[in-house]
Formats: C-alpha cells, structure tokens, sequence
C-alpha cells in the first residue's frame, strides 16, 4: 500500500468510525461524502451551497490537562485572551503530524464525533448564530448536518465556551 492509499483506507475508517459513533441516534445514514476535498471552510461552504459561517470546523489544541477540540463556526477565529483567560494558558494548537494520533481523525476531518476519552470537546458559542451548521463527519470530504441542540446531544461537550471573535 503506497502513502496516498494508507491515506484513503485511515480517512475511510475514520468516517466509519464515526458512522457507528452516530448509528445510535439514528444519525448514521446522514453523513455527507463529497468527491473531492472539503477540508477547509470554504471548500466546504463552496461544496455545500452554504456560507462559510454554517461551517463547523473543529480546531484541536494541545494544554496541559491533555488535548482538546473546540468546535466554532466557520468565519469565527479563536481569540486569544479569551481562550488565556478561560483555559489559564496560551493556545497551542497541535501539530498536523499528531492530529490524527491524538483526535483520531486527520487534519481537515477532525470533528466532534468518536474522539478519543482523552480529549474533551467544547463547542463555542460562535455555531449558535446558525438554525444549522456542518461539522466534518471524520475526513477531508465529510460532513454532517446538524442544529446546535442535535450537536449537543451528541457530542456531549464538555461546555458551552465563548473563546472566538465572529466578524462584524
């Protein structure tokens, strides 16, 4: 198996694992694949039809209780002070060499669903703007439809937090 084929099969078992994580709330059949390539906001906004705020990227950050993932919308930017003042550190985003070794999904897929027990996930109150919004469903070419109560339900965060400036 050459790199780009290992690629494909570990993206693929990624979607899958979060089709099983998801098959319980009866969520499975809804994950979006595309033919190509949605892993940053505005290919995924581009691919479906939407704004690039209704895009929910999740952003993985290395602290010292250990890794964690924070879910905002897609035209918001992590602000700072208010991740310093909320977490007592400095944000530190990790490595693209260990995102999937840490999430369990690659850069451009991670998403709030199957994360390791480790990492402890938070949505920002950025995605609130939105009736609906489209987390990544485990690889570069996925997404899920979801509302801001279904996200929650199912993801069980660990909080609501508010660290992201949204544009005016």
């Amino acid at each position: 198996m050459d790199e780009n084929e290992e690629k494909r099969y570990t993206h693929s078992m990624s979607v899958e694992k979060v089709r099983e994580f998801l098959r319980p709330f009866g969520r499975d059949n809804d994950i979006i694949e595309f033919p190509s390539s949605s892993a940053t906001v505005a290919q995924a906004a581009a691919d479906l039809n939407t704004e690039e705020g209704r895009i929910a990227k999740s952003m993985s950050f290395m602290t010292a209780s250990g890794p964690i993932v924070i879910v905002l919308a897609g035209d918001a930017r992590i602000d700072n002070r208010k991740f310093k003042d909320l977490f007592h550190e400095k944000a530190r985003m990790i490595g693209a060499e260990d995102v999937e070794r840490l999430t369990g999904h690659p850069v451009g897929g991670v998403c709030p669903f199957a994360l390791p027990d480790d990492v402890k996930l938070y949505l920002d109150i950025s995605l609130r703007r939105f009736d609906a919004f489209y987390p990544a469903a485990g690889s570069t070419n996925s997404a899920i439809k979801m509302t801001a109560e279904d996200l929650e339900r199912i993801a069980q965060p660990e909080d609501w937090i508010d660290v992201a400036r949204v544009p005016e």
